[in-house]
């Protein structure tokens, strides 16, 4: 073995060994959260610190399983990110392939606009959105917020979805229309199946998005039946006197588990190619 790949071997594994340390310092918060979870103390300053506490119980978990409506607020939020994913997808992905693929009037004016518009934050229009959501009734109701989270989240995905549609090469549409495949068949076993992949991240972050939101969710609905995840676990600290930190933790590990299980499934689509195999054979 040579001095130069003996130098890029080294160099190759202090990479990878700073990124491990690196993994792990991003993961310290996490770890503390779940070991203040299954801590029979209240106290989280010490000055002492321990990975593991010195008294560990799960009482906490099962409380905010049977004692709180943990259920009741899971599938709050589990309705609102599917409903939000449906709508937005519907919205910014035609959008997407039409602003890509079709040249028309207005078209790059239109796209600067788009671009502004994603360039400010949804709070900033929030006297404006609820007067339009009392208007048309729909206060208080799941429906609502989730007109609310498609409208901040469509322009976002519809760009990362034209980025996307951009990639794709356009000879792979003109070979299938030469075969004799109608609009329809294109779309469908042609081009969705290319943006799989961008199509599931952008599902993924904007389920991220619908699951840690808290100010919309707050103002726009009212009632403890209907608290979101994020909602709940900030009264379980803003109700109590004496704040539970334990029991605030554990809430925070299941409301946090679900998206990394979510995560962790649809990583393979994060590497893989824009449009792998697509112009092969």
């Amino acid at each position: 073995m040579t001095g130069k790949k003996i130098k890029e071997k080294v160099k190759m594994i202090l990479l990878k060994i700073g990124f491990i340390l690196l993994s792990f310092l991003t993961l310290i918060p996490i770890l503390y959260a779940f070991s203040i979870s299954i801590s029979g103390s209240n106290s989280i300053i010490s000055t002492e610190f321990h990975i593991l506490p010195k008294t560990i119980t799960m009482d906490n978990y099962i409380t905010i399983l049977t004692e709180r409506p943990f259920g009741r607020w899971f599938v709050n939020s589990l309705l609102l990110s599917a409903l939000t994913v449906l709508l937005t997808m519907l919205v910014a992905v035609p959008a997407a392939y039409v602003f890509s693929r079709m040249r028309f009037a207005r078209r790059k004016r239109t796209l600067y606009i788009l671009l502004v518009l994603n360039a400010f934050p949804a709070i900033l229009s929030m006297f404006a959105i609820y007067r339009i959501i009392k208007t048309l009734n729909l206060l208080n109701s799941y429906m609502g917020l989730v007109f609310i989270y498609a409208g901040s989240m469509a322009i976002f995905v519809f760009w990362n979805m034209k980025g996307y549609f951009d990639s794709i090469p356009e000879a792979i549409e003109d070979a299938a229309r030469i075969d004799g495949v109608n609009d329809r068949q294109l779309i469908t076993k042609i081009v969705m199946p290319l943006a799989r992949p961008s199509i599931i991240i952008s599902s993924v972050l904007v389920v991220i998005y619908v699951w840690n939101e808290y100010i919309f969710s707050t103002v726009f609905l009212s009632g403890a039946e209907k608290n979101t995840l994020a909602v709940a676990l900030y009264s379980l600290q803003a109700t109590d006197y004496t704040r539970n930190w334990p029991l605030f933790s554990a809430a925070a590990i299941l409301t946090t588990l679900p998206v990394l299980i979510l995560f962790f499934l649809v990583q393979k689509y994060m590497v893989s190619g824009l449009s792998s195999g697509g112009v092969k054979g």
